[in-house]
């Protein structure tokens, strides 16, 4: 029965752990050049594009798993593909609730410190993408705490992926779903147990950001 259980305990870990890195992944792949495009850059809607990001930032979980198990049922758009109830849909939930996050965080960070860097890329002559690369680069220590909010409203999220993933026991099971469904059945131990580990993991992760950061701060 323990071993069993420790069984579970690691495969949970692992879905966890692999939605996790990968939805942050592609939300900070898309949006920290949106975010630095929609704070630097001139063109049409920019300003109707940034308030759309900062409402989406409030977009309840349960919402977002709604939309994307309408596109991913039977009878939705996506619905050919048969990714619902696989860890693959609980990552496209995760990056349509975290990439407005990033992108709006990111355009944050950018209007405090982009000033100098904009009359830099003008006096240079550099392209739009380069200047991009150039507000990432430079911004690269505050952009790692954008990337660990990113990781942590990942990891901590319950509605979308129980919406879209089902819960299914050695298939899409989390950590978060996991301790919700454990409590309900009166197992805390077991429940517990996934807590700490949780909470073990975003020590880990704040741990080793500090250490990254810091080892930054020496190279400048």
């Amino acid at each position: 029965m323990l071993l069993s259980m420790d069984k579970e305990l690691i495969h949970i870990i692992g879905v966890t752990l692999r939605m996790s890195f990968f939805s942050t992944l592609i939300s900070c792949i898309i949006g920290i050049p949106a975010g630095v495009l929609l704070e630097k850059g001139r063109f049409t809607g920019r300003q109707l594009l940034k308030k759309t990001a900062s409402t989406l930032m409030g977009l309840p979980p349960v919402v977002a798993g709604l939309i994307v198990y309408m596109l991913f049922t039977k009878y939705g758009i996506f619905g050919s593909l048969g990714l619902l109830f696989t860890v693959e849909v609980m990552i496209i939930a995760q990056v349509m609730l975290i990439t407005p996050v990033v992108t709006c965080l990111t355009s944050s960070v950018v209007s405090v410190t982009g000033k100098n860097l904009s009359e830099t890329a003008k006096g240079l002559s550099v392209s739009k993408t380069k200047s991009v690369l150039l507000f990432i680069i430079h911004n690269r220590r505050a952009l790692l705490s954008v990337v660990l909010t990113a990781f942590g409203r990942s990891i901590a999220e319950v509605g979308a992926v129980s919406l879209v993933g089902g819960n299914i026991q050695w298939k899409t099971r989390v950590m978060t779903t996991a301790i919700l469904l454990e409590t309900n059945k009166g197992k805390f131990t077991f429940a517990l147990a996934l807590g700490i580990i949780l909470l073990i993991i975003s020590l880990v992760v704040n741990v080793l950001a500090s250490l990254l950061t810091k080892g930054g701060s020496e190279d400048d």
